[in-house]
């Protein structure tokens, strides 16, 4: 994990070549494939799979080298068509992230005795092209961001499943005739496992941390099973596949016709000891378990065929059946006739039907007002625009917003900016872009806007870098694209009503030239708002000043002492080696000389340690003071949406334990007070 230790350190590219290679080989000779990554939120399994602009992850990385093996295989004799597919698993339901419409209905999952699980009206769009593969993954992660902002949801909370289905069609020229290799490779991203004590979860979050729980669980339980039939431990164990959603499409992948990877994700903190001896022995379950794949040679002839004698079987039952059991026999006879379809469209056609949903899409994103981009913030220069910030880093300024002369911003669909959620109303605010350039924000009555965390109701004037929060949960940063020195020119000629000022670190209060430079977070803007609601006189601001206070007179005082300690010191070796002395009085004085037995060196890294410690200690309580008003900020916009006479508060408990009349600051901090 440390770049520094260059023997031991894998980045992305070494990731790739020991699993993403193996991966691809496998799909090439036609075997199911699979790699999904599991651990704790924030450990890095969304890195590991998709990673960023500048190291891509497994999945860019495998989609690039499988275009590039079939650019170079395909010949006159060998062909290729390659489809993929995008979706969701949130609270136990799916949704299909490459729908044109955007819809948030779940999709059924259904399983054939043919074609095993699969989810019924999922996307499944040919691709030509890597530059297809992205451009498909950019707008499924677009519409990932903005369903879960407008849900208030967060994307470490839902399983996302990326498929690669790999077809390779072989001819025989002298015969005439042909045969098919068909793959899937399942490229799957987990949910992050979370303890509800650690977390401190109540609510809609607790039964969202429940359903992660469950699928992660029963995940758990059919590795378990497989693990121990692998290793011939008694009778066969039934395998609680249909438990969870998530276990029930990968029925396949985990114990069947796949060769299958996982990667095991751990935090190196030492408070995640538990999570991380969870996964490791998660990860030590499932490489027990074996697999029996086969290569996927020519099945659509014979898929069909049993199709259609499935169909024609059906028929015959319903025109037989019971006027009760017709409605389930007819549901059937429909499912099975929709895979027939399905499976007989042309190439030519599947190609067509992708480009319309890529057109429709397109225009879904463009009617929200959200820019086509798909790599990165690229845009023209004197050009203002929002860009979105998330908790997620795979979702945060994935999404950028123009702005016309007049953009308007609200829930209605004849807006500019469509937002959704709690504290959006139809019509919530205008921007309106001035001739000179400037850009000024009106909000509606009664709408709830924050520019850099302060409650607004009049015209303001938006200046580079600043933070806007509509309603509850949409963060937005604002940014003009101009040149640095043009910029810095402009903002000496306008002068700012009032400095920004920053609650976090002292140093962080610059005027607006330094500020407009910052780059700021999603952390930072929702620091902002929630600090500068409470206000000054907040009692549990007023506690952390206080040990922070405390801490810092101690440590000035430790100092001082061991300042005039060292110079004591230092006094003393200067009597000793007085030049007035002879030089025989100086050898003997010199053999005499006595120096202090503790080591400063050591004395100064243990007060650089217990520095860093109270540090860290006071950020965590920091996190969670905000993390608590957060969610009573919240429920308090839902009980006023609700019209609820209910008002949640937030308050600071220390355990009994630390309020011993001996016990030191520090320690205080190491278990620190929970907000509840």
């Amino acid at each position: 994990m440390d770049e520094a230790n260059v023997p031991k350190y894998a980045g992305q590219e070494v990731v790739f070549e020991c699993l993403g290679e193996g991966i691809l080989e496998n799909a090439f000779q036609g075997y199911n494939a699979c790699i999904f990554a599991y651990g704790q939120t924030g450990s890095g399994k969304s890195f590991s799979m998709m990673g960023n602009g500048e190291q891509p992850g497994l999945i860019p990385r495998l989609c690039c080298s499988l275009f590039e093996r079939v650019h170079w295989e395909a010949n006159e004799a060998h062909s290729f068509k390659v489809e993929v597919s995008y979706m969701e698993i949130y609270n136990e339901k799916v949704r299909d992230l490459l729908d044109p419409k955007g819809s948030r209905q779940s999709l059924k999952v259904r399983e054939h005795k043919v074609l095993g699980p699969y989810v019924d009206g999922l996307s499944q769009l040919a691709v030509t092209s890597f530059e297809d593969i992205e451009v498909l993954m950019s707008e499924g992660n677009k519409s990932r961001t903005v369903a879960a902002t407008n849900m208030n949801e967060e994307s470490s909370r839902s399983h996302a499943v990326f498929s690669i289905i790999v077809t390779q069609t072989l001819y025989d020229l002298q015969s005439g005739n042909s045969g098919e290799k068909v793959s899937k490779m399942s490229l799957v991203d987990l949910a992050g496992s979370e303890r509800v004590s650690k977390t401190g979860a109540a609510g809609e979050r607790l039964k969202e941390g429940s359903n992660i729980n469950k699928s992660l669980t029963t995940l758990g339980c059919v590795i378990s099973a497989l693990a121990d039939q692998s290793a011939g431990k008694g009778k066969a164990k039934f395998v609680p596949y249909r438990d969870s959603v998530l276990t029930w499409l990968l029925k396949d992948n985990l114990g069947g016709n796949s060769k299958t990877a996982m990667i095991a994700t751990v935090s190196p903190a030492a408070d995640n000891y538990e999570e991380t001896l969870s996964t490791l022995r998660y990860a030590d379950r499932a490489k027990r378990i074996v697999n029996h794949a086969v290569v996927n040679e020519d099945p659509n002839a014979r898929i069909i065929r049993e199709l259609r004698e499935e169909v024609e079987k059906l028929k015959v039952q319903l025109s037989q059946a019971e006027s009760m059991k017709a409605p389930e026999l007819k549901e059937k006879l429909q499912e099975s006739e929709k895979l027939i379809q399905d499976m007989t469209v042309t190439w030519e056609e599947k190609l067509r039907k992708t480009e319309e949903i890529a057109t429709e899409r397109q225009k879904q994103l463009e009617s929200m007002g959200i820019s086509l981009e798909t790599s990165g913030i690229k845009v023209g220069e004197d050009k203002c625009f929002l860009v979105n910030l998330n908790a997620d880093p795979a979702l945060n300024e994935l999404l950028v917003y123009y702005l016309k002369e007049h953009t308007r911003v609200g829930a209605d669909t004849s807006q500019d900016i469509q937002l959704f959620g709690i504290g959006i109303q139809a019509e919530h605010c205008v921007l309106e872009l001035c001739p000179d350039g400037d850009v000024t924000l009106l909000p509606v009555r009664n709408a709830r806007t924050c520019v850099n965390g302060t409650m607004i109701d009049s015209l303001v004037h938006l200046w580079h870098g600043d933070r806007i929060l509509w309603g509850n949960n949409h963060f937005f940063r604002y940014e003009i694209n101009l040149p640095k020195r043009k910029r810095r020119d402009r903002l000496k000629e306008l002068e700012r009503a009032s400095p920004r000022e920053s609650f976090v670190e002292a140093d962080v209060e610059t005027a607006s030239e330094a500020s407009s430079e910052q780059d700021y977070s999603y952390e930072f803007a929702q620091m902002e708002v929630i600090m500068k609601t409470l206000g000054n006189n907040d009692p549990m601001q007023n506690v952390v000043q206080v040990l922070e206070k405390q801490y810092l007179e101690e440590k000035r005082t430790a100092l001082e002492e061991q300042r005039m300690m060292y110079e004591r010191e230092l006094e003393s070796l200067r009597q000793q080696l007085s030049p007035e002395k002879t030089p025989q009085h100086h050898r003997s004085s010199s053999e005499r000389l006595t120096f202090p037995t503790h080591t400063p060196h050591g004395k100064l890294r243990l007060w650089t340690e217990e520095d860093e410690l109270f540090r860290q200690s006071l950020s965590r309580l920091r996190e969670q003071v905000v993390k608590a008003n957060t969610l009573v900020r919240e429920a308090n916009f839902l009980a006023e949406e609700m019209n609820k006479l209910t008002d949640y508060q937030v308050t600071l408990q220390i355990p009994a334990a630390n309020l011993s009349a001996n016990r030191k600051v520090l320690p205080i901090l190491e278990k620190n007070g929970s907000a509840k």
